[in-house]
């Protein structure tokens, strides 16, 4: 390959094959630096080869110039730049947020709308990060296909009554491959709540396995004293 390689003489102009034959570019060319147009004036006596030079040399001088005196004005348009992408994650994450906010605030269902009302309760679970409480004292296995969309590693606990029809057998099934979920039975609780990382508190107006059923509402609680006082009482 050194045979191919020339300092200044030009390729052929036909079209070859790299792997067949000679001759033709084989990589890729290189730019004249202000340093290497100095030494190519040394070599090129010609008047034109000169003449050239000295302009290549001067248009170097110029924009050096150009950039030593702008050097201030560039670093602050980076750094504008640089600002004007952070505002646009920052907003871009503010305004996920406030949609977030608006879709799981309030919402009412009306009869037959089984799959919004599933995918909300789908999307409330998804914002779990460390634990998840479900109060309903009507759940059944239904819940299950809806608590395995959780994070990883996020506790999931299930609050009922003695009359549900989820046993311990299906929370075992489901901890295989699905953990950590917990079990407990209890009469304390009429209405249905769920519970993220015992920070936020939502009230469901109708038992998960219903959803879609008849016309209810799930409704976000942000009293912080409510909270409180439902997460204590578990």
């Amino acid at each position: 390959m050194n045979s191919l390689r020339f300092q200044f003489e030009t390729s052929k102009k036909e079209k070859v094959k790299l792997s067949s034959s000679r001759g033709g570019r084989r990589y890729l060319p290189y730019v004249f630096t202000e340093q290497g147009v100095a030494m190519l004036a040394g070599i090129l006596k010609s008047d034109i080869a000169v003449d050239i030079s000295i302009k290549i040399i001067k248009a170097f001088i110029l924009m050096r110039k150009f950039l030593i005196q702008n050097g201030q004005v560039f670093e602050r348009l980076s750094i504008l730049e640089y600002k004007q992408l952070e505002n646009e994650k920052n907003f871009k994450q503010l305004f996920n947020k406030f949609e977030e906010e608006n879709c799981i605030k309030q919402n009412v269902f009306f009869e037959g709308q089984i799959w919004d009302s599933y995918s909300l309760i789908i999307d409330i679970i998804k914002k779990a990060n460390t634990k998840i409480v479900i109060i309903d004292n009507y759940t059944d296995d239904s819940i299950l296909k809806m608590l395995a969309k959780k994070k990883c590693n996020v506790e999931g606990v299930i609050i009922t009554s003695e009359k549900s029809n989820i046993s311990k057998l299906d929370i075992q099934k489901f901890n295989k491959e699905y953990p950590i979920l917990k079990l407990a039975k209890t009469s304390k609780f009429h209405d249905r709540f769920i519970i993220i990382d015992n920070k936020e508190l939502y009230h469901c107006g109708a038992s998960i396995k219903d959803l879609g059923k008849k016309c209810f509402g799930i409704n976000k609680i942000e009293d912080e004293q409510i909270i409180k006082q439902i997460v204590n009482n578990i």
